[in-house]
């Protein structure tokens, strides 16, 4: 994908946040995680990310059930080998934890964040 085309999608996955993202992005947003600052639907090289601590190289990806996939899973091992190469880690979360589980996830990225 072309910079332009990546930043295009980005901007339109902005727009149609999932219910598990924005409950996420809630608490992320505007440093409010022990002033981290995160961004959303970012552009990393031709992929998305969820989110990504640009200070920390953290990047936390959102699962849903179609992540279950053999293609999936395949395609989230290739984005991930490339993240990785890129200097950045990368937390995996399932939508199910966002939206049950929200302070235990926090804790989990803020246990990532101070390594």
């Amino acid at each position: 994908m072309r910079d332009n085309e990546n930043l295009n999608a980005a901007r339109a996955l902005r727009k149609s946040t999932t219910t598990p993202e924005a409950r996420l992005w809630e608490q992320l947003r505007n440093r409010q995680l022990a002033d981290f600052k995160f961004r959303r639907q970012a552009p990393i090289g031709n992929y998305i990310v969820d989110f990504v601590c640009p200070e920390k190289m953290l990047v936390v990806e959102l699962d849903g059930w179609t992540h279950s996939t053999p293609k999936e899973l395949a395609h989230d091992q290739r984005r991930t080998a490339f993240l990785n190469g890129e200097g950045y880690r990368v937390m995996r979360l399932n939508n199910i934890e966002a939206m049950q589980a929200i302070d235990e996830v926090l804790k989990l990225i803020l246990d990532e964040l101070q390594k």
